[in-house]
């Protein structure tokens, strides 16, 4: 979407420039406006980013016929907003698992203790095996007590039944 957005956007300031047509602040916070609307729904499409620069031209009045200045370079800048957006969308990934990660603890403790503090009865018969490992052990990569980490002893070819002698390299 970021993508999208800043490409629109230029692309309608440089066909006004080239155009001679002069931008006001309302026309150019109007392209901004429009830009990021339309590339909220164009996400997902390929090539949608010259389908939505028709709103976008239109919003501020700009001639439909001056998309064709664009289609030619189109190509080459569809695979730069897709590193922006691939860029973008890593960030908010990153940032949303660094806040997630506190309250997830946070909601796998109080789990524990309501499992623990529950009715003696209802858990007497179950052991540390029923109690699934905490989301802080999993991203910490930590092993909890109830789980048997063992490094494999052997390689991949080994396992899937092959020996060293009878794999040849080819020269």
């Amino acid at each position: 979407m970021d993508g999208t957005a800043l490409y629109e956007a230029v692309a309608a300031i440089f066909v006004a420039q080239y155009r001679d047509i002069p931008l006001d602040i309302g026309q150019v916070i109007t392209i901004s406006i429009t830009a990021t609307i339309a590339s909220i729904g164009a996400a997902g499409i390929p090539q949608a980013g010259v389908v939505t620069m028709v709103i976008v031209f239109t919003a501020v009045g700009l001639p439909l016929e001056d998309i064709s200045l664009i289609l030619s370079v189109d190509i080459i800048l569809d695979r730069i907003r897709t590193m922006i957006n691939v860029e973008g969308d890593s960030i908010g990934a990153g940032i949303v698992n660094r806040l997630a990660r506190k309250y997830l603890a946070a909601y796998d403790q109080e789990q524990l203790e309501d499992i623990e503090m529950g009715d003696a009865t209802e858990h007497a018969h179950s052991s540390n095996d029923d109690v699934p490992p905490k989301y802080g052990d999993i991203l910490d990569k930590k092993t909890p007590n109830n789980i048997n980490a063992t490094k494999p002893t052997s390689s991949s070819w080994e396992n899937a039944g092959y020996d060293h002698e009878s794999v040849s390299t080819p020269l």
